[in-house]
């Protein structure tokens, strides 16, 4: 089966796409280095601390909700593509963070933080949307 390539540009969903995203992670990422120049040193291990810990966690939610608007707004294909990518990567994520937390229960592995899921979400993602463009 021959597919056309797509478009030079991208369409006006996945433009919104790119801007929620940039806006979002840029607003991760701005938080984090804050935390890491010591800006919010003085609520660290405070109950207060847990209004930073949700503030953090808003932009991951907000970029979950971009990517569900651009799924919507795909065609037929792009969807099923774009939620079997999802589901692939959340399952190898779920296999992973399981062998890990085993091995830190069972063999003595050093401790991952939780947070570290989100970035390997993005990262396996990212690797099986690229094999799977590889194989069509």
């Amino acid at each position: 089966m021959h597919n056309a390539p797509p478009p030079p540009y991208p369409s006006p969903s996945m433009r919104a796409y790119f801007l929620r995203t940039a806006l979002w992670m840029g607003l991760y990422c701005a938080l984090h280095a804050l935390v890491i120049v010591g800006v919010f040193d003085a609520i660290l291990g405070t109950p207060a601390a847990w209004l930073l810990a949700l503030a953090v966690a808003l932009p991951i939610a907000a970029q979950l909700r971009a990517s569900l608007q651009w799924i919507q707004a795909a065609d037929e294909y792009q969807r099923a593509q774009a939620v079997r990518s999802v589901v692939i990567a959340c399952g190898l994520v779920l296999i992973l963070c399981s062998v890990w937390g085993f091995g830190e229960s069972y063999a003595a592995a050093p401790h991952a933080p939780a947070w570290l899921v989100v970035p390997l979400f993005w990262l396996v993602w990212g690797l099986v949307t690229g094999v799977m463009r590889l194989r069509s």
